[in-house]
């Protein structure tokens, strides 16, 4: 998956997005996160689920993304497959699309949520990077 990467952690996993914004980033670490929990490819579009959240600092919002998209997912009984994140100052507008789980969705690891453990947002030479440990 493209923008989407992982990193070593002793007891849980360590999970990376990249893109040309933030947003991106957010969207790629959330696909990061969810793609833990079942194939991503296999997700169908069937739910949508929009919220917003208002947050300053860049990592705390990413902390908060996940784990709300975590939250309303687990309140719907539905995985989430496709994401998208638009920033307006310091004001953040999520979607997610996903559908309810069912039996053929191969099911991955539980993840618990996003922790503040290795948290890191950061701009390098026209790219950004969103990174934090996920507890399983």
């Amino acid at each position: 998956m493209e923008g989407v990467d992982y990193f070593e952690h002793d007891a849980d996993i360590g999970v990376i997005g990249c893109g040309a914004s933030v947003g991106q980033a957010f969207e790629r670490a959330a696909a990061a996160m969810f793609a833990v929990m079942t194939d991503l490819a296999a997700v169908q579009r069937n739910v949508q689920v929009a919220f917003d959240f208002e947050e300053a600092d860049l990592e705390l919002a990413l902390v908060i993304w996940l784990n709300r998209l975590l939250a309303e997912a687990r309140a719907r009984g539905l995985i989430f497959g496709h994401f998208q994140l638009r920033r307006d100052g310091d004001n953040w507008h999520g979607t997610a699309w996903g559908e309810p789980w069912r039996s053929d969705l191969e099911r991955g690891v539980e993840v618990k949520g996003a922790t503040l453990t290795m948290l890191s947002v950061r701009e390098r030479e026209g790219q950004w990077e969103a990174r934090c440990i996920v507890d399983v």
